[in-house]
């Protein structure tokens, strides 16, 4: 991968805790992370934050520098098509060999728009994807996390299997230290920190 920059999407209602491993690690490792949003006016998370996008959705042009467009879970995702326009961007990021991840109500997203009827991944359970009418349930995997090529999906309980994901594709962490980080943040593993910083 060439590109360092971190795309984060961000919209009202947005769930503070999918994203939170992936974009802290990311940073800690050289990359930019940027957030984008409807327009730059401030959102609102799930959980009370505020937050200024530092770029809206329209203004990204060609993401030459993406590293990978990352795409939370939100209330918004399952009440209208507030965050449409995020999931067509999904598309352009991956008709552009781009890497994309999805994570619980994003997912939704995704599959509405089309996406995941050919590629295996993953959701909360199967018949919340069901119910979005897509075509590609029988890729459907009962796993914390899912790649598939250059697009990866979790569910909203597995933001550090969503996060090792990312990694394993940007190649941050690998083999054992990638094993390591992950029984670090999800298993609190002590030997698992001698190994990651060694």
């Amino acid at each position: 991968m060439t590109g360092r920059t971190v795309y984060l999407a961000v919209y009202d209602t947005l769930a503070d805790w999918e994203t939170g491993y992936a974009t802290a690690h990311l940073a800690r490792n050289g990359f930019t992370v940027r957030t984008v949003g409807p327009t730059t006016d401030p959102v609102t998370t799930m959980g009370g934050l505020r937050v200024q996008p530092d770029v809206a959705l329209d203004q990204l042009g060609e993401p030459g520098d993406t590293a990978v467009f990352i795409l939370p879970g939100a209330g918004l995702w399952d009440t209208g098509d507030d965050l449409l326009p995020f999931a067509r961007a999904a598309r352009r990021f991956i008709g552009l060999g781009l890497p994309v991840a999805a994570i619980c109500g994003a997912t939704a997203g995704l599959a509405r728009e089309g996406l995941l009827d050919d590629r295996a991944h993953t959701s909360a359970v199967s018949h919340y994807l069901d119910a979005t009418g897509y075509q590609g349930g029988k890729h459907y995997r009962e796993a914390d996390a899912v790649t598939d090529g250059n697009l990866i999906t979790a569910g909203p309980t597995e933001p550090v299997a969503f996060a090792r994901e990312i990694f394993a594709l940007l190649g941050v962490y690998e083999g054992e230290k990638l094993d390591a980080w992950y029984r670090l943040f999800k298993t609190s593993d002590a030997s698992a920190f001698e190994v990651l910083n060694s």
